[in-house]
């Protein structure tokens, strides 16, 4: 007798063009149906696809929301997540049809990190206003007071959310001659503090006000969005830079606005965005802000990577196993 649970050729649609070699592997893998185009799919080409195949791999672009999940048809079985954040997906609604969901963790951790690293860089010390000075074509050589910025070194870095990229995060900085100080839901253990050289502060209003610089490494979910809002903005101190390269929605982007065209920040280094990929046009206007296209985790190896936890995630659950990365009940 067949294991019921079993799915040997099971029938997976991708939404976005992946590593070619990525999608080479499951075509031949999987009765695969590949977007090449990479053109983002609009809801009403979302509910086909959820209707007619067993598996799905969406990435952030795509929202899938319980209205989705309810029009799912009934051989839909896993949803496997290209990427690590999984907030786009209605966990609540998947778990109610019995749908498995899965992610891609860990593997965009040293990508991630290197980009909010060289945010915590180019901001105090303007390197992208240097930049654009020069292509301007107005600079007129060096001067003791031109383009002035802050040292790194001898500063203290908050990091919000203390998982595997802040952790990674806090050993650069180190390099760099930071102090570190972090906030998380759950202590780090003691070897861990004194190898990252860390200090604790168990309520993140208290972080803010010691930090001259803020990252933030939370996912995005109900407890975190929204985390840094009007109230904690104004507890930071206006020579503070704030750094997010994780979600933008845990950032209020208004109340950051207004802090920095009234003064009461000196900078911010941006990767994400609340209403992603629009960008509110005052951003745009402040010299002080550096900001790229949510690239954080942008390096060849890390979306190959990225594509081969799909893929084995896929294998194990086609196969009646658990898949490794099931996301849990703690990620809602």
């Amino acid at each position: 007798m067949s294991d019921p649970r079993r799915c040997p050729h099971p029938r997976v649609v991708v939404t976005r063009e992946l590593p070619e070699a990525v999608m080479r592997r499951m075509d031949a893998l999987f009765q695969a149906r590949l977007n090449h185009t990479d053109a983002a799919w609009s809801a009403e080409a979302l509910r086909v696809a959820l209707a007619t195949c067993d598996v799905l791999v969406p990435t952030v672009t795509d929202t899938i929301d319980a209205a989705l999940i309810a029009a799912a048809g009934p051989d839909l079985r896993l949803i496997a997540n290209f990427g690590a954040g999984v907030n786009h997906i209605d966990l609540a609604a998947a778990r109610a049809r019995g749908i498995i969901v899965t992610n891609t963790p860990g593997v965009l951790t040293e990508d991630t990190a290197d980009m909010t690293m060289a945010l915590i860089v180019s901001v105090p010390r303007r390197l992208a206003e240097g930049e654009k000075l020069v292509r301007s074509g107005e600079w007129h050589g060096w001067s003791p007071g031109g383009m002035l910025g802050y040292r790194i070194g001898g500063k203290a870095l908050g990091i919000v959310g203390m998982g595997r990229i802040g952790q990674a995060v806090a050993q650069r900085a180190r390099a760099f001659g930071l102090s570190i100080h972090y906030h998380n839901r759950h202590r780090l253990p003691a070897v861990l503090e004194g190898q990252l050289g860390a200090t604790f502060h168990a309520d993140l209003d208290d972080l803010l006000r010691v930090a001259d610089i803020v990252t933030v490494h939370t996912p995005l979910n109900a407890d975190s969005r929204m985390l840094i809002d009007r109230r904690r903005i104004g507890l930071m101190r206006p020579d503070v830079f704030l750094i997010n390269a994780s979600r933008g929605g845990i950032v209020d982007e208004e109340a950051l606005v207004d802090a920095l065209e009234g003064g009461r920040l000196a900078g911010a280094g941006l990767d994400v965005w609340e209403h992603e990929p629009r960008i509110d046009p005052r951003l745009l206007a402040l010299p002080n802000v550096v900001m790229t296209p949510h690239m954080g985790s942008a390096t060849i190896e890390g979306r190959v990577a990225s594509g081969e936890k799909v893929i084995q995630n896929i294998r194990m659950w086609a196969d009646g196993h658990r898949p490794p990365d099931q996301v849990l009940e703690g990620w809602a």
